[in-house]
């Protein structure tokens, strides 16, 4: 057995003495046979135990805010703990909780000898009310074993249990702390982790719980009240528990400060006398998305993309579930691009179309091009799994989750005009463009004759003639870009689509979209295949970026618990197209919405209204309408700002909207555009070359 010094021997002394006191109260052994059992016990597993404790860092609450990092969404957490300094607790909240559980916290050295020699004859002299010698220190050591995720279930049991083993174990760990601590990184520590009822972790917590205050600005009565419940948290807490016994505690530990001379008795006596002033915040803090506050019960929506965002990304763990825990235990800080007055106008714009009880929607997303972050994203919808009309948690306006979209008709006309420029054909591309137009794509069933695919235009009075892509694109001719598309192969379409983000959810679309059959799908410039308007929205937000792609992100800043900005919230952004084409297309789109190209070919457009609304300021964007008019789509940009909407039924594809909508659709957008934009410069668009407007 290895040498130790007298202080050493003497504390092995004086544990296996209360040791054997402790065992004594419950065997019927001859007193000297259980002292002799203790202290062979105590002997062995001292040696056999290890002194260093690892210290994971402890569960913390991850808080997400709005654009203006101020304004709280929600929190996600499995512990609601906002570990602080000890800077920013109350000099009284730190004296009354060394005089609540341990008074000799600055003068023994992780273990009192003192109490363990009390606590020992307590014992031994039978008393009906067994004493404990639990430091302060001890009690840190206990909360980190039993809060550790990387011990298994029963190691975190047996933290707890009531052992002879878990009590030599806590003090070994407790007198090697503290050589390597001090005093008030144990404390600090300490009033982290400990749990103070009411579901608050921390006294960060316990102080906002109970009193919504920061610690920092506790009391002597708070202060001791909030010290008093660590025995007894969720029995003696006087929200849920018993105040008659809160109160007693609070007593007692103002007793204990006055024995401390930390307080005089005159304090004490004013501070007993004070009522119990509390000021609690909800049963319990918001917790996940469907915690918004019922205010901004819309924002759900956002909080909900943002979570998917979040368990996409491989840096906050392997699998999903790992990702979920980092997010709950990790404390992060999230300030989001969520905008909240962008998003009250959006709101107000969907809810304007269709109202909460509609079984009718209109998702709305708005980003902004050149960054990708999303700044909006409403639906006439509730935010809520409580049954009812018009209450959801499904994701209507980003997708996933089962949510694959919406038809949005003729918006995907631009990426046949993108794949067609890029291959060399110029705007002035001109087609004379029949009411229907017998492609060679094969086909069957209505929209064919002969076999073949055979579209027809909505308005051929009016869309039928020799067309370019302005005028085609403009007046929205089916035939036109049925034709270009044959002209350039739905291949290119398609994976022009892809490159602007425009994702396949659905098994039928990917398989078109992914196998040989892409190559007759001349459908897809219709705009057959299922999107959403967030990633319809980021798609056009490419051209207002001179072609720069930019994933849709719904973060500004991301730091975590220890204030380090992490990397996953910088913009994700790449070259998707040349801006020579980004300018073409974009010069295009000014005519659906009435206002005039760069080179005066605009000669009617299917949202006139659109443009109207924003007078000087350049405008561009793409009217959309599925077979029937089930859906009904408008996509607007400017350099600022891009936005989508697509009306729809999503529990119920066959309900169509209907061409009625349209109007409304169209100036839901332009308006939470015209938000967006109030009080920034009018930007133009930069023209193409004359080489590609032909």
């Amino acid at each position: 057995m290895p040498r130790r010094s007298a202080g050493s021997k003497f504390f092995i002394v004086a544990v296996c003495g209360a040791l054997a006191g402790w065992v004594l109260a419950a065997a019927a052994l001859p007193a000297a046979a259980v002292a002799g059992l203790a202290t062979k016990y105590v002997f062995d597993a001292y040696n056999r135990m290890p002194s260093e404790l690892k210290i994971p860092p402890p569960a913390q609450a991850s808080r997400l805010y709005a654009k203006d990092g101020k304004t709280l969404i929600t929190r996600f957490y499995e512990e609601d703990r906002h570990v602080v300094p000890l800077s920013k607790v109350s000099p009284l909240m730190q004296r009354a909780m060394v005089a609540a559980e341990d008074r000799r916290f600055y003068q023994h050295g992780g273990v009192d000898l003192r109490s363990v020699v009390r606590a020992f004859v307590s014992n031994v002299k039978g008393n009906q009310n067994e004493q404990g010698a639990s430091t302060l220190t001890m009690q840190y050591v206990r909360n980190v074993l039993k809060g550790d995720e990387d011990l298994t279930p029963q190691q975190r049991i047996d933290a707890t249990a009531n052992t002879l083993r878990r009590k030599v174990q806590e003090m070994r760990y407790a007198q090697a702390l503290e050589k390597r601590m001090s005093k008030q990184e144990i404390l600090e520590r300490y009033l982290n982790i400990a749990y103070f009822g009411a579901g608050a972790y921390g006294v960060e917590s316990a102080s906002q719980r109970y009193f919504g205050k920061p610690a920092s600005a506790l009391n002597l009565p708070e202060a001791a009240l909030i010290a008093g419940l660590v025995q007894s948290p969720d029995t003696d807490n006087p929200i849920s528990g018993d105040r008659t016994a809160a109160l007693n505690r609070r007593g007692y530990v103002l007793d204990s400060m006055v024995e401390m001379k930390v307080i005089t008795p005159e304090q004490a006596a004013r501070a007993k006398a004070t009522p119990l002033a509390l000021k609690p915040k909800a049963d319990e803090a918001p917790n996940g998305c469907t915690s918004v506050p019922e205010e901004h019960n819309d924002w759900g929506f956002f909080c909900d993309y943002f979570v998917q965002w979040w368990d996409s990304h491989p840096e906050f763990g392997e699998t999903e579930a790992e990702r979920e825990t980092t997010l709950k235990r990790g404390g992060y800080d999230i300030v989001t691009s969520l905008d909240p007055k962008i998003q009250a106008v959006a709101q107000s714009s969907s809810v304007g179309v269709y109202g909460y009880g509609s079984p009718r929607a209109l998702p709305l997303a708005v980003v902004q091009p050149g960054t990708g972050h999303v700044l909006a994203m409403a639906v006439n919808k509730r935010y809520s799994l409580a049954p009812g009309a018009g209450n959801t948690v499904n994701q209507l306006i980003g997708g996933g989750g089962g949510v694959n979209g919406y038809q949005a008709g003729s918006t995907f006309k631009m990426f046949t005009m993108l794949a067609a420029l890029e291959s060399g054909h110029k705007l002035s591309t001109t087609f004379n463009a029949p009411a229907r137009f017998a492609s060679k794509f094969p086909a069957s069933g209505h929209a064919s004759c002969g076999g073949r695919y055979c579209p027809a235009n909505a308005n051929p009075s009016w869309m039928d003639g020799p067309r370019t892509m302005w005028t085609g694109f403009g007046r929205s001719v089916n035939t036109y870009f049925v034709w270009l598309e044959q002209q350039v192969g739905p291949k290119k379409a398609v994976e022009m689509a892809k490159r602007l983000g425009i994702k396949f959810r659905s098994r039928a679309d990917a398989r078109l979209a992914n196998t040989k059959e892409v190559n007759i799908w001349g459908s897809f410039t219709l705009g057959v295949s299922d999107t959403t308007p967030l990633d319809l929205a980021n798609a056009y937000a490419t051209l207002a970026a001179d072609g720069i792609y930019c994933q849709p992100l719904p973060v500004l800043s991301l730091k975590d618990a220890n204030g380090r900005e992490l990397d996953a919230a910088k913009p994700s952004c790449h070259r998707a197209i040349s801006a020579d084409v980004a300018r073409a297309g974009t010069d295009a789109a000014r005519c659906p919405v009435g206002q005039q190209s760069a080179y005066g070919k605009c000669d009617g457009g299917t949202a006139a209204a659109v443009g109207a609304l924003f007078g000087s300021r350049p405008v561009a964007g793409k009217t959309g309408s599925s077979e029937g008019n089930a859906t009904e789509t408008f996509v607007g940009f400017t350099p600022q700002i891009a936005a989508a909407a697509t009306a729809a039924n999503p529990d119920s594809p066959q309900d169509a909207v209907g061409e009625g909508v349209s109007s409304s659709v169209n100036m839901a957008v332009a308006r939470t555009m015209a938000a967006a934009l109030k009080g920034q410069p009018e930007a133009k668009f930069k023209p193409p070359s004359r080489g590609i407007a032909g």
